[in-house]
């Protein structure tokens, strides 16, 4: 999957799925729903991510990964967004 805020329309294609991404100014929180995307977009089940590549033009706090979606009430603080 690769999501950008060039892209204006999703594509699927058999090994790249691209989609746009909408950010606001200052610092944004998103979430990817991998197993959501990989069966919306292939009707298969999501696996595994072998790689994840960030390019240089942006700033990042942290990346993880979780087992679910989890409200911000259920972080740990210290992967709380704080403005």
């Amino acid at each position: 999957f690769r999501a950008s805020n060039y892209q204006s329309t999703t594509r699927v294609k058999p090994f790249i799925c691209t989609m746009p991404m909408r950010l606001d100014e200052g610092w944004n929180q998103i979430q990817f729903n991998l197993a959501d995307f990989t069966r919306r977009a292939y009707g298969t089940n999501y696996v595994e991510t072998l790689r994840v590549q960030i390019h240089a033009n942006c700033r990042i706090r942290r990346v993880y990964f979780s087992d679910r979606l989890y409200s911000e009430d259920e972080l740990p603080a210290e992967f709380k967004l704080f403005l």
